[in-house]
């Protein structure tokens, strides 16, 4: 576990990223249920990442258009970066980790929280950049972390087996060349998501919607589409827990 937190510069864009004032809560310390899925990334790997729930969701790089990720330093350990923000209108580099499906990562109707580290500059916001997903919102049900809009705030998304999107956005921007934890929390009838920790955003949902799917655990964006929504900063451990 990464449990000191000491100064670090990375350069996000031409800007030196620090960390922020407060330290971050561990990754899902505060949560419930079963951790059913964590990644620190400290081997310093960049495909066949180990996941240390020991569940064995071993994530693997998928890449189009001469993307990838990297390692960078964080804290005591490492991170990972991808690719940056695209400035042509084509063949943009797209990347992200995957993990084929499994059925321990769908939730069904039981609570479910999920979670990352980010550090995102605010010259690397777009429209929608996605951190942690399971499934498609138009092709089948999904639970979801992503960062949205020019102004980079995060929001989380449940979509039933039955449709429906179900979005709880936050108040807060996480784009500010800072660390931030952030997280998705589903109780029976709630769908919450916390900066650092706080609420920053929630909204009722039915305790009948279902998530389960066929689709993998991805990480950075949804594959190597062209339409990938791809994470332009810099991800520290992200985990899932269920139940």
């Amino acid at each position: 576990m990464k449990l000191a937190l000491v100064t670090v510069a990375l350069l996000l864009s031409g800007t030196v990223a620090t960390p922020a004032a407060h330290a971050a809560p561990l990754a899902g310390s505060a949560a419930s249920g079963t951790l059913v899925a964590r990644y620190s990334f400290d081997g310093g790997r960049t495909s066949g990442i180990r996941d240390e729930s020991g569940n064995g969701h071993t994530l693997r790089l998928i890449a189009g258009n001469g993307g990838g990720v990297r390692a960078v330093p964080h804290r005591s350990g490492q991170a990972v970066r991808f690719p940056a923000k695209c400035r042509t209108a084509s063949r943009c580099p797209h990347a992200a980790l995957q993990s084929p499906s499994s059925a321990n990562l769908n939730p069904g109707t039981r609570p479910i929280a999920y979670g990352a580290e980010v550090l995102l500059a605010p010259s690397q916001t777009t429209r929608g950049q996605n951190v942690v997903q399971k499934g498609y919102s138009s092709t089948s049900s999904q639970w979801k972390l992503q960062i949205d809009g020019s102004a980079g705030r995060p929001s989380c998304v449940l979509v039933g087996a039955s449709g429906g999107i179900k979005v709880a956005r936050s108040t807060v921007t996480v784009a500010d060349g800072h660390w931030h934890a952030v997280e998705c929390r589903r109780s029976p009838t709630t769908l919450s998501v916390l900066v650092d920790g706080a609420v920053r955003g929630s909204r009722t949902i039915s305790a009948r919607l279902s998530v389960t799917n066929n689709r993998p655990l991805s990480i950075g964006g949804k594959g190597a589409y062209s339409d990938n929504d791809q994470f332009q900063g810099i991800l520290d451990d992200v985990w899932v827990r269920i139940g």
